[in-house]
């Protein structure tokens, strides 16, 4: 049966560093929970106080009713897979998956049917008797599940399980972790620094730096309501324009910029007329004009790159007022030309509801 985890105020510094800065999460039961941020941001280092290899300095964890702050890592009831899968070179599969049970004193008969079990679950039941050498990176990983999986953990943790394998085996990975962690019921956590890997497959997730949360959330609510520039940038592409907020009326909001006046939806927090603002739009958000007409938050610039790639095309667009500023990103779907040439002046333009207005 799933089971919830909470931290509280969990803190774990090394020396001066604050690796994990008074960090507050609820993991409901069942949920497929991702730790996303950048190398050094405190993802690893929660996930390895969660499973007990770090004892941290203050704060709690518990898992379902049982405190396990200071339990050591066989007595949390966890199953962790590591980024390097860890398989025994000299076992066989089923020997690799079994190591657990043995540990564990589990009768040779139960520990049997329960290794098999475990390698159906992973579509493994065919290479018991192979040796780690025999596999691709893929079935090693699957091994590496079979193996946190046969214990019948109360959560499962996996420490960027995905990062040694080629792009096509990783979109592969991506869905069967998804199917084996909601197959056996499992409340996961999953830490990467892949946010394709995270929007596909999470249930909710954090974007976390310099130790502390940033946003939490459903990856439809991080990536279509970043609530930081920082959180914008980090998932995926974002356009940043920086204004002055002139007024908030009837759910949307006009922004002064250097471009001219921009209309957004209405800020999530609450905002004050002339405080500073960043305008995010999305680079899919943004539609090159056939004319300068009646578009609505229109942006003049000049192609300064172009490239076509079938069903989309990616333009970079350097404004026309502020030719110094970073250019402006745009994604086209379906693009209706091969692409523009170079110094081509556009017009782009984006519809209120598609903008987020950020903190400044």
């Amino acid at each position: 049966m799933a089971v919830s985890i909470q931290i509280e105020s969990l803190v774990k510094t090394f020396g001066a560093l604050h690796a994990v800065d008074n960090v507050t999460l609820r993991i409901a039961p069942g949920e497929l929970f991702f730790l996303l941020g950048p190398s050094g941001c405190g993802k690893t280092t929660l996930l390895r106080s969660i499973a007990g290899f770090h004892q941290p300095d203050a704060g709690t964890i518990r898992i379902g009713d049982r405190d396990i702050t200071h339990l050591p890592p066989y007595q949390r009831d966890t199953g962790m897979v590591f980024q390097s899968y860890a398989l025994w070179p000299h076992m066989t599969i089923a020997e690799n998956v079994a190591f657990g049970l043995d540990m564990r004193c589990v009768p040779k008969a139960e520990s049997r049917r329960r290794v098999a079990e475990a390698l159906e679950r992973v579509h493994m039941a065919d290479r018991a008797d192979a040796k780690p050498n025999l596999l691709s990176g893929g079935q090693q990983q699957r091994v590496a599940l079979a193996r946190a999986l046969v214990i019948e953990p109360q959560c499962l943790l996996l420490d960027e399980p995905l990062s040694n394998l080629d792009a096509k085996l990783r979109l592969e990975m991506r869905t069967e972790i998804r199917r084996i962690c909601k197959q056996a019921e499992l409340t996961a956590i999953y830490v990467t620094h892949d946010q394709k890997e995270a929007l596909s497959i999470a249930d909710r997730l954090v974007v976390m730096e310099n130790g502390r949360i940033l946003q939490c959330g459903t990856p439809w609510e991080i990536y279509r309501h970043p609530a930081l520039a920082s959180v914008a940038t980090f998932i995926g592409e974002a356009n940043l324009i920086v204004g002055t907020l002139r007024a908030v009326e009837q759910g949307f909001c006009t922004v002064a910029t250097v471009y001219g006046l921009l209309r957004t939806a209405a800020p999530a927090v609450a905002a004050a007329a002339g405080q500073s603002v960043v305008v995010c739009i999305r680079p899919e958000a943004l539609r090159v004009c056939a004319s300068a007409g009646a578009a609505p938050n229109q942006l003049a610039g000049v192609v300064g790159d172009s490239i076509f790639l079938g069903e989309q095309a990616q333009h970079l667009v350097q404004p026309a007022h502020a030719p110094e500023a970073a250019a402006w990103r745009v994604l086209e779907l379906r693009p209706q030309r091969a692409a523009f040439p170079l110094g081509t002046p556009v017009t782009l333009s984006f519809a209120p509801e598609d903008a987020v207005v950020l903190p400044g």
